[in-house]
C-alpha cells in the first residue's frame, strides 16, 4: 500500500509539474521556490499546535488545487502557478514520507513517526 501511495504522489507531482510548464513557467522555478512552502515551519516557534497549523495550511493538497482553480477561474497565472508550486511541494512530500502534522510534535505526522529514533 505504501507504494502505491508513493505512486499517487508522484504522479501528482508530475501533474503539477506538466502544468506549471504549461503555464510557461520555466520547470527551474519549481526548483528555486520548492521550499517555499516550509515557512510554515516558522510557527513551531510559537508551539507545536500553532506550528501544526501553519504547517499543515502550506502542505494540503486540497487547499493547493483550490488555489489553482481560483487562479484559473480568476484569470491570475500566477495564482495558479502558487497553487500547481504547493501541490508539487507537498505530493514530493508526501511521497518522501513527511505527513500532515499532528499538534503533540512536529515528528508526529499522519503517515507515522518522522526524523531519527530519540535515545531512552
Amino acid at each position: 500500500m505504501k507504494t502505491l501511495l508513493q505512486l499517487e504522489d508522484i504522479g501528482l507531482a508530475g501533474l503539477a509539474v506538466y502544468l506549471f510548464l504549461a503555464l510557461g513557467y520555466a520547470w527551474w522555478l519549481l526548483l528555486v521556490l520548492f521550499l517555499v512552502p516550509d515557512a510554515g515551519i516558522a510557527g513551531y516557534a510559537l508551539g507545536p499546535r500553532l506550528g501544526a497549523v501553519t504547517y499543515n495550511v502550506l502542505h494540503h493538497r486540497g487547499l493547493a488545487v483550490l488555489i489553482f482553480v481560483l487562479g484559473a477561474l480568476l484569470g491570475q497565472p500566477l495564482v495558479e502557478a502558487a497553487g500547481l508550486l504547493l501541490l508539487f511541494h507537498a505530493s514530493v512530500d508526501r511521497a518522501l514520507g513527511f505527513g500532515l502534522k499532528y499538534t503533540d510534535s512536529f515528528r508526529s505526522t499522519h503517515l507515522g513517526e518522522i526524523g531519527r529514533e530519540t535515545p531512552r
